[in-house]
């Protein structure tokens, strides 16, 4: 069980140290909006807490503004703000009603005045205005989510889907300016891609878009192959734009966490994008390698994995990476696999990931559960919750990519 306590510290470590208040509070600090109106619009599963610094460092400044995040990631009101909570990853109705309402609120303004735009990872399916039918919206989403293809791959076609993403939110703010503060939680920090880069030129193609599609055999209506064809704002003369964090700090955070417990870290990566079973399988190997050394040691990988559904169960990336690790750990002395999501929510589940030691193989069986059939079926949740192997965080009010870690003990 030291493990698995030295895995919940380096855990709650970790995020606390990559929290966006703090950064949001050094980005916004002693900055002059002018004489202008301000709005506020805060998007993404960390909008909460960047809104909530936000309020703290400008207080009466702002004139008005909304809040978008998920549901169960607003913890009160701030201030005069409009707090609203959608659906993610798929977007729904009270996504499309709240970015009405941001759009209403950023209309007919004046070159004076200033739009602060506080921009994190699930913004694409929480800030949207779709320019086909919702529900088509949504299946197309759902759809490429299964297919298991990645971020970019799913942001550059619902781009030209949107009224508000490739920079069409920045061009609807338009002549204000518009100053964004980004939680980044895509490997490389590309700002066209980060929630689909509302504010930000688009260096996708209508032929990118289209491979996409073809790639991966997508049903479209005619409305929709229409707007596939019309190219994003290529150029964006109104934003001033500023990275506040990243996976990278993520990693760097939970290595300082390994290094106070005893460990010493190494940071493997942090672009890990491959799919979620051989990014555990992989882990397992490093674990496996370094079995005869006499020190302690942390091996972390940062990224965002992907997970192709062949099943109907219930779980995560995080989760798949923890259970495809369990075999190849399997037995091994005092070692440990462990990821979870920075957000604190892992796919469509309450966990923020999953951890794995070398008796958790033994555990499955000893409950009848089939670790070869739980991953067919995508069911990693309902085996690592059997095995004791949940990681349950809540909301944390951040988003920065995933964190994968490898433990061996030595004592």
């Amino acid at each position: 069980m030291d493990l698995r306590r030295d895995c919940d510290q380096i855990a709650a470590g970790a995020i606390a140290r990559v929290l966006p208040g703090e950064a949001v509070r050094r980005a916004l600090r002693g900055r002059d909006f002018g004489s202008g109106r301000l709005i506020l619009a805060a998007v993404g599963k960390a909008a909460w807490s960047m809104a909530d610094a936000a309020w703290d460092v400008l207080g009466g400044a702002v004139d008005s503004g909304i809040v978008i995040t998920k549901y169960g990631h607003s913890r009160g009101t701030i201030g005069p703000l409009v707090i609203r909570e959608a659906g993610h990853p798929i977007p729904d109705e009270n996504g499309f009603s709240a970015t009405c309402e941001a759009l209403a609120l950023t209309e007919s303004l004046c070159p004076e005045d200033t739009v602060l735009f506080l921009l994190s990872g699930g913004g694409s399916a929480l800030f949207e205005a779709p320019l086909i039918n919702p529900e088509e919206l949504q299946r197309i989403t759902a759809q490429l989510l299964a297919c298991g293809a990645d971020i970019t791959e799913i942001n550059t076609v619902r781009k030209r889907l949107s009224a508000v993403k490739g920079g069409r939110f920045a061009a609807h703010c338009a002549p204000a300016q518009v100053f964004t503060v980004v939680l980044s939680d895509v490997i490389g920090d590309p700002l066209d891609v980060i929630a689909s880069g509302p504010a930000y030129p688009d260096s996708s193609t209508c032929d990118d878009a289209r491979a996409i599609v073809e790639k991966y055999g997508l049903s479209l209506s005619l409305e929709a192959r229409r707007h596939l064809d019309r190219e994003t704002p290529k150029a964006l003369g109104n934003v001033t734009t500023l990275v506040t964090g990243s996976v990278r700090e993520l990693c760097h955070a939970a290595a300082a966490v390994c290094r106070e417990l005893g460990y010493e870290p190494v940071v493997l990566t942090d672009c890990l994008t491959c799919e979620a079973r051989e990014a555990g399988r992989f882990l397992a190997a490093i674990a496996r390698s370094h079995q005869d050394t006499d020190r302690s040691l942390a091996f972390l990988a940062g990224g965002e994995t992907i997970v192709h559904l062949t099943g109907q169960g219930l779980g995560g990336r995080n989760q798949e990476i923890a259970l495809a690790a369990s075999e190849g750990i399997a037995a091994l002395r005092d070692t440990a696999v462990f990821s979870l999501g920075s957000d604190g929510t892992d796919g469509p589940t309450d966990a923020a990931g999953g951890y794995a030691d070398g008796q958790t193989s033994a555990r499955l069986t000893e409950r009848g559960i089939s670790l070869h059939e739980a991953l067919q079926n995508n069911d990693a949740y309902h085996a690592l919750q059997a095995a004791g192997g949940l990681l349950m965080t809540g909301p944390t009010g951040t988003n920065v990519n995933d964190v994968s870690v490898v433990l061996i003990r030595r004592d």
